[in-house]
């Protein structure tokens, strides 16, 4: 499609009005590993690392529970109920609740263990078979976050943006919360409503949100025919994002131009394959893309270019980037700076880089982490991100979609080089 000016392409594919899956970062952000029959969907990496079925259940002679038979006994012989509001646990959620606990202990907030309700709760997420308000959220210093909101979303219409902190929703407070209970919390039934306290530069803010069905959005590309630059946004990496990321690729060619960019602001991730798919266009065959280390649990595996090529010679490239881009967003990003394909505008990226393998126990789910991506150059993105190449900060005025300085700032370098 052609439009009179670039940066109202950048605005239209930033306020699209599309839908995104709300889902913990631990999820649909590009890592988590899926066996078995379960669903795959939003499952980077489709192999079977384990099942919980093949899984040793011998018990660890080494380690002396008598202390936690003690805990256990004293609880089942002296606790009294106090309030009315409060149940005696059965003997299966007291496991489920020590499993809970032993997970906790590593430290890492992607590595938790869901009960069965909250199991079959992520699995419905990940399939996309639910409704929500159109944001992902992940953990940071120990507090919710909202990694991004997608544009045209409930999330959006009600004014969550990116970087808001979560201290409470519907007046539960998310203090030591799990993300994957806050995913929980925050679904339910379209058309009912979701109150959130949010926390934005030191400022409270109550909002009243309702859910709404979630699809999955798609890309947006467009050709500014004044200063010759074309644009395509990626909204996310789904199973048909390399498709249309193909198809847009083939309508930046027939135009003619040599200067492109791909926007992925706001994208979260989603499918490893997708993102791998994406960054063959760019890359010679052979080239890496991005590393999955193991640390000494098993070697690492790393994940090359295909080698589609197609990208006309001479073409200059920008990746748009900023904080509510993550997971997949940030390997395709790292791949082609640090193949030195693209040059990367716009704001250190929001740093979700750690793969997570489901394992099955009881009917819960305990998502383990297991490996953590690396860029071609050796750089962790976990905790991290990807630093841009030229820093380009968004203002008020771009958040109320009145201007684009990013955008500005990519189309005068691939016209002027500076």
């Amino acid at each position: 499609m052609d439009v009179p000016n670039l940066a109202r392409v950048g605005q239209k594919a930033l306020v699209r009005s599309v839908a995104f899956i709300l889902v913990a970062a631990v999820a649909f952000g590009a890592g988590l590993l899926l066996g078995g029959n379960g669903t795959t969907a939003a499952a980077v990496v489709s192999r079977l690392p384990f099942t919980g079925d093949n899984l040793d259940a011998t018990p660890d002679t080494s380690v002396n529970l008598d202390n936690f038979w003690k805990a256990w006994n004293a609880l089942e012989s002296q606790y009294v109920q106090t309030h009315a509001s409060t149940s005696i646990p059965t003997a299966k959620e007291k496991l489920y609740g020590a499993i809970q606990g032993l997970a906790a202990s590593y430290g890492d907030p992607y590595t938790v263990f869901l009960p069965p309700q909250e199991a079959k709760a992520f699995s419905e997420t990940i399939s996309g078979s639910f409704a929500g308000v159109g944001m992902e959220l992940d953990k940071k210093d120990g507090t919710l976050i909202v990694v991004a909101p997608l544009k045209g979303t409930p999330a959006d219409a009600a004014g969550v943006k990116a970087g808001d902190l979560i201290a409470a929703i519907d007046g539960t407070s998310t203090d030591g919360m799990p993300t994957d209970t806050a995913v929980r919390l925050i679904r339910g039934k379209a058309g009912t409503v979701v109150a959130l306290t949010l926390v934005r530069e030191g400022k409270v803010i109550e909002l009243k949100i309702t859910r709404a069905k979630i699809q999955v959005p798609e890309t947006e590309d467009g050709l500014d025919e004044e200063s010759g630059v074309y644009h395509i946004a990626l909204y996310q990496f789904t199973t048909n994002s390399a498709d249309l990321f193909n198809q847009a690729l083939a309508r930046f060619i027939v135009s003619g131009s040599r200067k492109l960019v791909i926007d992925m602001r706001g994208n979260p991730g989603g499918y490893l394959d997708a993102s791998v798919d994406i960054a063959s266009r760019f890359l010679p065959k052979g080239t890496p893309i991005v590393t999955e280390d193991f640390g000494d649990k098993r070697p690492s595996d790393t994940h090359t270019s295909s080698g589609e090529g197609g990208i006309p010679r001479g073409t200059k490239i920008v990746m748009l980037i900023d904080g509510g881009s993550a997971s997949a967003s940030e390997i395709l990003a790292g791949a082609l700076q640090d193949n030195h394909a693209a040059t990367i505008i716009g704001m250190k990226s929001f740093g979700k880089g750690s793969v997570q393998s489901l394992v099955n126990i009881g009917g819960g789910s305990l998502k383990v982490t297991v490996a953590r991506w690396v860029t071609p150059a050796g750089h962790w993105i976990m905790g991290n991100g990807i630093m841009p190449d030229i820093i380009a900060s968004s203002t008020p005025e771009a958040k109320r979609g009145e201007v684009d300085p990013q955008m500005d700032r990519a189309v005068q370098f691939l016209t002027t080089g500076k």
